[in-house]
């Protein structure tokens, strides 16, 4: 993968975690780079998942492949978020 690669994936990643961010509903305490990484996971796993099912792929906006990737992206900040939280609430216990 070449530098062009990592920046567009990285972009990419941003804006498919800020938009699962956004769309999930209330407040998840986890940062910006915690965002982006999981915004890339599911942006691979969302189109590799959209190629199993038989999603065409197009030469412009891929909706289908989107809505996977940004399901998964509120699934990931849910579940980074809830992990954060358990162990927050763990460490105070003691």
């Amino acid at each position: 993968m070449n530098i062009t690669g990592i920046i567009t994936a990285i972009v990419i990643g941003a804006i498919i975690g800020a938009l699962g961010r956004v769309l999930l509903p209330g407040r998840q305490p986890i940062g910006v780079i915690m965002t982006v990484i999981v915004g890339i996971i599911a942006a691979l796993i969302g189109t590799a998942i959209a190629q199993k099912v038989g999603v065409a792929t197009t030469n412009g906006i891929d909706w289908i492949e989107l809505v996977f990737q940004i399901g998964l992206a509120m699934i990931g900040v849910a579940a980074v978020a809830a992990l954060r939280a358990r162990r927050k609430h763990r460490h105070v216990e003691r």
